[in-house]
């Protein structure tokens, strides 16, 4: 869980760091108003899009990851019940064993 938080962490510091360093570029560009306005909302479009792409390819792999450790989890699982019942069949047949040896 903290290496997906750290990738956020990471994906939010790249995201609003190119976002700074887009409008400083733009303010200090020798540049018009409007082209400089112009560049700017162009620049906040194509971020926002690829801040949707990233946001999509990380809800897929959430989704997989998820589908992973269940799948892993109902593995475990059946191991650990598998293991229980032969172990009791195991005593049955140890207690079955002594109780002749007893009488």
């Amino acid at each position: 869980m903290t290496d997906n938080d750290s990738f956020g962490a990471f994906l939010i510091g790249f995201v609003v760091g190119g976002v700074a360093g887009a409008v400083a570029a733009l303010l200090l560009a020798p540049q018009s108003g409007e082209e400089t306005r112009t560049l700017i909302r162009d620049k906040s479009i194509e971020l926002r899009d690829k801040a949707t792409e990233q946001a999509e390819q990380l809800g897929a792999r959430a989704s997989e990851v998820a589908k992973d450790v269940q799948a892993r989890g109902q593995a475990v699982y059946e191991d650990v019940q598998t293991r229980g019942k032969d172990l009791v069949e195991s005593a049955k047949k140890a207690v079955t064993r002594k109780r002749p040896a007893a009488e």
